[in-house]
């Protein structure tokens, strides 16, 4: 399909074709069952089976050891910034924090309306623009977790590894790099993702969460803010999101296709490898945001030598069928959002962009 963009939009975001051919096949009738399968009940046997087939694709793919639930709940990451304190934080404890960025300081404000906050660490002396090394954290004995953002987008900064916490519950956002990489889930009592990154189409949220966690909150909590409730009914409570799953399916039966945590990790350090270098090459002319120790594998953010430079990039790249490569309102610059299903040829021909606008800019 010659006519498809170079998408590198942060989020929605990429969904590799493959699946898109394959939704589009069963889109108006699924499996042969005269219907497609937004028109289904998400209590028929047709749906169920791509319910649990979903969570076991995500079971193997992110090895989910025993004794922890998977998920499939609404509202987005948003949600679960009050999710999390609304369930875990109980009083007389407190709720740690790393501040890395704006999602860390959204999920910080959320949870400051049901408690005491503490800032384990933080980079916004830095703009950001750095995650903060292990020993800098100091999480207080009578903390009832530790929440981090494990990617941040808008600065484009990663965790290269997680803190041991231990009897400290640890608390992962990983909407926009999980599955980009293995992950020791043990070493989490809760992980949430946002699917329209990495996984999937919005609509969807996947939480995987230790059972021994799951229990009524402290306070008074609407009964669909409950962990518990969504556990009981294996994501059946209520409606789910169900064409959203689906598609999240589809994506992880991919990325088993691809190989895996494993493959698609050596994929995506090599997409980004391709323009850190091209950055770092340039001979000033792009100039990396995050620092060197703390750069993201899937939002890769740079600045140019002034605004109206960066400008003409975004441009002369949109004219050449390169989408979402203008920078987060928030801080500007540029910024490449190469998730899994963002195709090598795809960061290739935008090294080959950034090379050619260099010799006719610099």
């Amino acid at each position: 399909m010659e006519s498809r963009a170079y998408n590198f939009n942060a989020g929605p975001a990429a969904l590799p074709l493959e699946v898109l051919k394959r939704a589009q096949e069963q889109f108006v009738e699924f499996e042969g069952t005269g219907m497609s399968l937004m028109e289904m009940s998400h209590r028929g046997k047709s749906y169920e089976g791509v319910h649990f087939e979903t969570e076991k694709l995500l079971r193997e793919l992110l090895s989910i050891p025993d004794g922890y639930k998977v998920l499939f709940l609404q509202g987005g990451a948003s949600t679960q910034f009050a999710m999390v304190p609304m369930n875990l934080l109980s009083p007389g404890r407190k709720a740690a924090y790393v501040h890395t960025g704006a999602w860390a300081g959204k999920a910080i404000k959320e949870a400051k309306m049901f408690g005491e906050i503490a800032i384990a660490a933080s980079t916004e002396a830095d703009s950001f623009m750095r995650i903060p090394s292990l020993s800098e954290l100091k999480v207080p004995e009578d903390a009832a977790y530790l929440h981090l953002t494990s990617n941040e987008t808008i600065g484009g900064t990663q965790w290269q590894e997680y803190p041991d916490t231990g009897s400290v519950t640890l608390v992962g956002d990983m909407s926009s790099d999980i599955l980009c990489r293995p992950l020791n889930v043990s070493q989490f009592g809760l992980i949430y993702a946002g699917a329209q990154k990495n996984l999937g189409p919005s609509g969807v949220t996947i939480v995987i969460m230790r059972e021994d966690l799951i229990a009524p909150p402290a306070g008074a909590v609407p009964t669909m803010l409950q962990y518990a409730t969504h556990s009981k009914s294996d994501s059946l409570y209520n409606t789910p999101p169900t064409f959203a799953i689906y598609m999240v399916n589809l994506v992880l039966k991919w990325l088993q296709e691809q190989g895996g945590a494993e493959a698609i990790e050596r994929i995506n350090k090599e997409k980004a490898g391709l323009l850190y270098d091209a950055i770092d090459g340039s001979g000033g002319f792009y100039r990396g945001a995050a620092l060197a120790d703390s750069r993201s594998i899937m939002n890769v953010t740079f600045r140019m030598e002034n605004e109206e430079l960066e400008k003409r990039f975004v441009k002369e790249s949109e004219a050449a069928g390169f989408v979402g490569l203008k920078g987060h309102r928030d801080v500007g610059g540029l910024r490449a959002s190469i998730y899994n299903a963002v195709p090598l040829e795809s960061v290739k021909a935008l090294v080959s962009f950034m090379k050619d606008f260099k010799q006719r800019n610099g």
